[in-house]
């Protein structure tokens, strides 16, 4: 199943403490329908002294959220828009924001 979002997308978070935020999708977990967004849903993780990190201490990481809780930025409006999938005369499947200005290409049918 398509997803419409991916890996490096621009995203406005639309649900939840982070509401109205952006950021720039960083993983996307399909098992789980759950992406990871740069800046969004920071917390405290409290590591032991290692080689990455030799203090130990706490550190703070971005933790996933669920994918429906975001929208793809449109390029024209810079807002979050809704996304549909076409396929034009090449066989080309590209992602179509709404108003109908093309948000990004999947792949080749």
């Amino acid at each position: 199943m398509a997803r419409h979002i991916k890996k490096g997308d621009m995203v406005e978070v639309i649900a939840g403490a982070q509401k109205g935020t952006t950021g720039k999708v960083m993983r996307v977990i399909t098992a789980k329908d759950r992406i990871i967004v740069e800046g969004v849903n920071r917390r405290y993780k409290h590591v032991k002294p290692s080689r990455k990190y030799p203090q130990g201490g706490r550190v703070q990481m971005e933790r996933a959220i669920h994918i429906s809780n975001v929208l793809p930025l449109n390029p024209k409006t810079s807002k979050g828009t809704r996304v549909r999938f076409t396929t034009d005369s090449k066989g080309i499947k590209k992602r179509v924001a709404v108003d109908g200005s093309e948000i990004g290409i999947l792949r080749k049918a």
